[in-house]
């Protein structure tokens, strides 16, 4: 029977949320609409119907997230691991390792990332296709040269994926939730630091790009990455 398991990214302080309503934390304790940032992205994905989580912390904020999630989810089977130092997106996964096993599918989710529809409606998990492969998720914008963009073939198969391109290919960026077979943790462990020192989701993207097993899903709806101060305020009407 394969297993999903959902990895929350919540190491990340979000320096330009400091001040911001009096925040002097990590943003994943941030009130959004009157709840912590991290309990309303925990309730957002078991409104999709996931069930068992990996929460990724840092060393500063582990126990006040442990409290503040165990308070208002007593009965969710959620696991820590913690982001000793701020290492890349790629990294923060790779600190799930030990609760990750060669039956489970994971769902990565960075922590203040928001979706009006569930981007993960149209996959059968429990299709044996599924057994090898990644998916990533897209937006379609009007600056792809801001974002990482993701070229596609005719059948949403992944054959590239450009960061902040001068001259863009696509228009698809690519958005913060990923979807992951049981080779990850062993790819993670190929990846190299890039040049700002940090192992990079793109990198680890692109080994299933290279093994012709990466696709794509465009997301219906809105996409809401809440990491600056205009952006909660815009999750916030959406949320009304």
């Amino acid at each position: 029977m394969r297993n999903i398991k959902c990895v929350i990214a919540a190491g990340g302080l979000g320096t330009r949320l400091i001040g911001f309503r009096e925040n002097d934390s990590t943003k994943m304790l941030l009130e959004v609409g009157g709840i912590p940032m991290i309990n309303r992205q925990i309730s957002q994905l078991q409104n999709w119907g996931l069930e068992d989580f990996i929460i990724i912390t840092n060393p500063e904020y582990d126990e006040l997230i442990k409290e503040v999630t165990k308070k208002n989810f007593p009965n969710t089977k959620i696991e820590y691991a913690i982001q000793e130092t701020p290492k890349g997106i790629s990294h923060a996964l790779f600190q799930a390792k030990k609760f990750l096993s060669k039956e489970d599918v994971t769902v990565f989710v960075l922590g203040d990332n928001f979706f009006e529809n569930n981007p993960l409606a149209e996959i059968d998990f429990m299709d044996e296709t599924f057994d090898k492969g990644a998916y990533i998720f897209t937006y379609k914008v009007n600056n792809p040269s801001d974002f990482g963009v993701a070229v596609l073939d005719a059948n949403n198969k992944v054959i590239a994926i450009e960061e902040k391109p001068e001259k863009p290919k696509s228009n698809q960026a690519i958005i913060g939730i990923y979807v992951y077979d049981n080779s990850v943790i062993n790819k993670i462990q190929q990846l190299k630091p890039s040049e700002r020192g940090e192992y990079e989701i793109t990198d680890l993207n692109n080994l299933y790009i290279e093994e012709d097993s990466c696709m794509s899903k465009e997301i219906d709806g809105w996409w809401i990455d809440a990491g600056t101060p205009e952006r909660i305020e815009e999750l916030e009407s959406k949320l009304i």
